[in-house]
Formats: C-alpha cells, sequence, structure tokens
C-alpha cells in the first residue's frame, strides 16, 4: 500500500516533469481546457484511464464511478454527478468522442451477479447503484445459464457497457450532437489478465480486439 509520503514524492515527480522540464503544457492549459474525448470508467485503482491510454493532463474529460456506469435519465438514483459531468462535458466542452470503458475483474459487476443485497444482507448504497445494471444481470442468466461464474461476470461486464451506451444516448444533450454528426460514441473493455482492449463492433455485435496481444495470438 502507498504511503502518504510516496504520493507527495509522486507530486514531486510531477511537479518537476510538467512545470519545471515541460512548463510549456500547463502554460497553455491555465487559460482553460479543451479535450476531446469523454472516458467514463471504473474507480478501480487498476484501470486508471488516463494510464492506460497514455495521456496527458488536458487530453480527456475523466467521469469515474463503480462499474463504468451511466444512470438513465428517468430515474433520480441521489444527486445526479454522473449525468451533470457528462452534460458537462458534451454542452460546454463540446467534446467529439464518448468512450465508455469497462474492463474485467469488476468488484461491482461481481457484487451484482453475486446479489449483494439477497441473503438477508441489507441494501446498500453499493447495491442500490448497480441496480442500474440489473437488465444486464438478468440478460446474462437467461442466455448463459449453465456458464461459469468467470464467464458470466465476463458477459456482463461487457453488457454493462451497451446499458451505458444506451443510457447516453437518451441523455437529450448527447442525441442532439449524435444528430448533429458531431458526437460519437464508443464502448471498449480492457481484458486486465491478457492486457487486451476490445472495442463493441455494432455490426457483428462483440467486442473485437484492437490490438492483438501475445496471448490472444496464441489461442486464435
Amino acid at each position: 500500500m502507498k504511503k502518504i509520503e510516496n504520493l507527495i514524492d509522486g507530486f514531486s515527480r510531477f511537479k518537476r516533469h510538467y512545470f519545471e522540464d515541460a512548463p510549456e503544457l500547463y502554460r497553455n492549459l491555465c487559460t482553460g481546457q479543451q479535450p476531446s474525448t469523454l472516458v467514463i470508467g471504473c474507480g478501480d485503482s487498476r484501470v486508471d484511464p488516463a494510464v492506460l491510454l497514455g495521456c496527458d493532463p488536458g487530453d480527456i474529460f475523466t467521469i469515474r464511478n463503480i462499474a463504468n456506469l451511466v444512470p438513465p435519465v428517468n430515474e433520480a438514483i441521489g444527486p445526479q454527478g454522473v449525468l451533470a459531468a457528462i452534460q458537462f462535458a458534451v454542452e460546454d466542452l463540446k467534446v467529439e468522442t464518448i468512450i465508455v470503458l469497462g474492463h474485467s475483474q469488476c468488484g461491482g459487476i461481481k457484487a451484482l451477479m453475486d446479489g449483494r443485497a439477497c441473503d438477508g444482507r441489507q441494501k446498500d448504497l453499493v447495491s442500490s447503484w448497480m441496480s442500474i445494471a440489473e437488465p444486464a444481470r438478468q440478460r446474462v442468466m437467461q442466455l448463459l445459464p449453465h456458464a461459469s461464474c468467470e464467464e458470466r461476470y465476463r458477459a456482463c461486464e461487457q453488457a454493462c457497457i451497451l446499458i451505458s451506451l444506451q443510457n447516453l444516448k437518451r441523455m437529450d444533450c448527447v442525441r442532439a450532437r449524435l444528430e448533429e454528426g458531431a458526437l460519437s460514441l464508443h464502448g471498449w473493455y480492457f481484458d486486465l489478465v491478457v492486457g487486451s482492449l476490445r472495442a463493441y463492433s455494432p455490426d457483428e455485435d462483440a467486442f473485437i480486439p484492437m490490438l492483438c496481444t501475445t496471448q490472444e495470438r496464441m489461442h486464435a
């Protein structure tokens, strides 16, 4: 576990890199941000979007929550911080791309599939939030009744990305920009076991490898 001193040392390296060695980046960013991409990712500490995608400060606008979910616009699940952030990115920052970035071994999906609020356990904030993805759980259980837990987890992780994309399309600000041709939506899935990144293809209704890893080539 990182000690607080390690984090302070990390900031020291950040400051040296961006403010001493290459100060022009933050000099320009001081006038405002102009990211072209919004990434909706999971809060999991292993899947930081900026690290995964090799981004510098100012490159992407990021929203992170449990299981990279976009809640539906017609249901009030507490304060709508996620939807407000999306609206800000679309209307104020004028992002041109939105990526919903899911991943393998997601704790939120495991909680959903294992029934966190079942077996007499009181419903809590996590189970309430994950109820957004209940249609994905039901679909997986219907289509994969005899699959292993791992196969079901993976299927649900990917199905939840599609639910978030559907909920994005129902937002007025997103729908308007899509109709103008000024915005594109993408669903990506990062497998942290083999280090692969997959993109959802509507034509094939599947997540297709964007870069083929060594393990994927071996099993091809």
